[in-house]
C-alpha cells in the first residue's frame, strides 16, 4: 500500500464520513449535488455506478428514486455501513473497489457518479486512470458526474472556517504550496489529505479522458462559510435563500473557488 493509500484509509477508518452529510454544511453539499445531478441524470430505472461512493448516502438516494445502483468504495467500513443501511434494498449492489480499476463491464452504466476519488489521487496519471475507467463503463452518451475539491478550499474552509492551524500550526505554511500544486499533505495521523482542482484543470482532465464537458459548477457557493449555517439550514426560508445564492453564482468564473467543491457533468459521446 502506498503512503497516499495508507493516509486515506487511516482518515476514513475514523468513521466520520457516515454522518458528514447530515451536518448543516453537509446538507448544503448533499442538496446541491443532488439537484445538479438530476439536471442530466437519465430517467429511472437507469443503472448508476456510484464509484468511490463512501458510506452510500448518494446510493441510497438514487435507489429511493428508482435507480439501479452499483456502489464501489475502497474502504471496507463504508461498504459494511451501506450493506447495513441498504438491507432489503435490492436496487443496490455494493463491493470494495478501486476507481482506477472498476470491476464492471464496458458500456454497462447509464451514468457514473464520481464523488470522492479525484480528491485522493495526487498523481495526474492516477486521476487519468480513474476518469478513463469511468468513461469505459459508460454507455455511449452516458453521463459522468465528477466532483473535485476547489483549489482554495484549504484556505477558505480549513484555515478561515475550521481554523485547523489551532491543532496543526504547520497548516499555515503548507497552504500556499497546496494552492500552487493542488496537493495538501496529511497534517497528522488520521488527518485529511487531498488533491484540489482549478476549474480549468478539471475540465482539461475530463476532456483528455475522452469526455465532453457539458457543465461545470461550484456546488455550495459562498453561503458555505457563514458561521450561522446551522440555523440557516434549519429554517426553510433561510435554507431556500442559501440554496438560491449557490445557484445564482454557480457558473460565475470569478466565484468558482468560493465553495469547497466543484461538480462537472460530462458525456461519453458515440
Amino acid at each position: 500500500m502506498d503512503a497516499d493509500g495508507a493516509a486515506l484509509r487511516a482518515y476514513y477508518a475514523r468513521g466520520l464520513e457516515r454522518d458528514r452529510l447530515s451536518s448543516a454544511r453537509g446538507q448544503l453539499e448533499f442538496a446541491r449535488t443532488c439537484e445538479i445531478v438530476l439536471r442530466a441524470l437519465p430517467p429511472a430505472p437507469a443503472l448508476v455506478a456510484d464509484i468511490g461512493g463512501g458510506p452510500g448516502r448518494y446510493a441510497l438516494w438514487l435507489a429511493s428514486l428508482g435507480y439501479q445502483v452499483e456502489h464501489r468504495d475502497p474502504i471496507s467500513l463504508h461498504v459494511s455501513q451501506l450493506m447495513a443501511d441498504a438491507a432489503g434494498v435490492p436496487a443496490i449492489r455494493t463491493a470494495v473497489g478501486d476507481a482506477r480499476k472498476i470491476d464492471l463491464p464496458d458500456a454497462s452504466a447509464d451514468a457514473v457518479l464520481l464523488c470522492g476519488p479525484l480528491y485522493h489521487l495526487p498523481d495526474s496519471a492516477e486521476r487519468s486512470r480513474a476518469l478513463r475507467e469511468s468513461a469505459r463503463i459508460l454507455k455511449p452518451d452516458g453521463v459522468l458526474f465528477a466532483a473535485a475539491i476547489s483549489r482554495w478550499a484549504a484556505r477558505l474552509d480549513g484555515i478561515l472556517t475550521e481554523r485547523i492551524y489551532r491543532l496543526y500550526p504547520q497548516a499555515l505554511r503548507l497552504v500556499p504550496e497546496a494552492e500552487r500544486t493542488g496537493v495538501f499533505p496529511p497534517l497528522g495521523e488520521g488527518s485529511f489529505t487531498s488533491y484540489s482542482h482549478r476549474p480549468g484543470g478539471l475540465r482539461a482532465e475530463l476532456t483528455a479522458a475522452g469526455l465532453d464537458v457539458t457543465d461545470l459548477v461550484s456546488v455550495e457557493g459562498p453561503g458555505y462559510f457563514h458561521a450561522d449555517m446551522e440555523d440557516r439550514m434549519a429554517d426553510p426560508a433561510e435554507r431556500g435563500i442559501v440554496l438560491e445564492s449557490a445557484r445564482a453564482t454557480e457558473r460565475v468564473p470569478e466565484l468558482s473557488g468560493l465553495g469547497p467543491h466543484l461538480l462537472a457533468t460530462a458525456i461519453r459521446r458515440g
